[in-house]
């Protein structure tokens, strides 16, 4: 069996967001898959300053893919004889260059959390700063390389595939959908101070708080129901609805699972984005009804007749939710959960890589 060797910006366990999360389950999987054949490469990203810093970073060194750790892990390629390279990340695109300009034997895989360039696209509309166009420039130059220097482009869904495509002039060769693990033991500590209100999950990316921004001015004016706000990065907007007595900002928290258990449903309002949303399969897990848009049920096509309402508009919003409020749908529905197991799953996500692999799933008859 060929050696494989994960390269990856610093993980924490757990992750700290939907990408390190999926992070750290590819490399679990890897290891179950490969056991010893298996290995973890760190790299050290550093912040970027000064002219030359600068400049290298405008040209897809970013994110700890430098010149100086291209060479370091060139050197532990050809010591350690490893054949297979799974880049986590388009960002690190500048060490698929690297390795394949030294090594043209290595096959190098690259895994695409999103399509970068359409991501940090969309950031540099929603708030058009310098800043914000040189992170695009930076990385879309690392992403190019990892499209014209990796074997396989290994993307989220076909939508992402089709972007790089059009964005950079190939197509994605597999499809790896998101997946989560199952949530560490839950944490002893206070469960939320109501029940059945609509909670909203993410980060704090531009799209979450635009999404959120959006539903509480348009949506909840013409609903009853309460809104939770859980995530990390999420609290700079407690200021903004301090005064709304139906709107509570949490922020971070050490444990998902009672917001998620004491919540009636989940909203997803995201109108703009690239890869997969990490709330939708989170509330498949959960076994919730979730209402978004159909960005933010991209890659989730096959769960569209169990996720729940799928909703462009203030009105199409509404009509759901008052439909949730003269009906409730179940706390914890069975089918939602089984497609999670079945699709969105660790299980799932380490059949798939076994496929792109070509090696058998644990157990399996050789």
């Amino acid at each position: 069996m060929r050696r494989l060797l994960y390269v990856t910006p610093p993980l924490h366990a757990p992750g700290r967001g939907g990408r390190e999360m999926l992070a750290n389950l590819h490399w679990q999987c890897l290891l179950d898959l490969l056991g010893k054949h298996a290995a973890m490469h760190v790299l050290n990203p550093a912040p970027i300053s000064g002219l030359v810093s600068t400049i290298a970073g405008l040209h897809g060194e970013i994110d700890g893919a430098t010149m100086a750790a291209g060479q370091t892990l060139i050197e532990r390629l050809e010591r350690e004889g490893i054949a297979r390279l799974f880049l986590n990340g388009s960002n690190l695109g500048h060490l698929a260059k690297m390795v394949k300009q030294a090594l043209p034997m290595v096959e190098v895989l690259t895994f695409f959390h999103n399509v970068e360039t359409r991501f940090f696209l969309g950031a540099l509309r929603q708030r058009p700063t310098p800043r914000a166009l040189a992170i695009l420039a930076a990385n879309r130059a690392a992403e190019r390389k990892a499209v014209r220097f990796s074997n396989r482009l290994i993307m989220l869904n076909a939508r992402d595939a089709a972007d790089v495509r059009r964005l950079h002039g190939r197509a994605g060769t597999d499809l790896l959908p998101m997946a989560l693990g199952e949530p560490r033991a839950a944490i002893a500590g206070p469960p939320p101070e109501e029940s059945d209100y609509l909670l909203f999950v993410g980060g704090g990316f531009y799209a979450n708080k635009a999404g959120v921004r959006w539903f509480v001015r348009e949506v909840m004016p013409n609903i009853s129901l309460s809104l939770c706000i859980v995530g990390r990065g999420l609290e700079p907007l407690r200021a903004e609805y301090d005064g709304n007595p139906r709107v509570r900002v949490i922020g971070a928290v050490d444990d998902l699972v009672p917001w998620y258990r004491h919540a009636i449903a989940v909203i997803a309002p995201i109108f703009d984005g690239s890869g997969m949303k990490t709330k939708v399969a989170e509330a498949l897990m959960h076994g919730k009804a979730i209402v978004g848009t159909r960005e933010a049920f991209e890659g989730y096509e096959e769960a569209s007749g169990v996720l729940g309402p799928w909703c462009e508009d203030r009105d199409g919003f509404i009509r759901a939710l008052h439909a949730i409020e003269a009906t409730p749908p179940l706390p914890f529905d069975p089918a939602r959960r089984a497609l999670y197991d079945s699709r969105y799953s660790a299980d799932a996500a380490r059949r798939r890589l076994a496929s792109i692999l070509a090696v058998n799933t644990p157990g399996a008859k050789s």
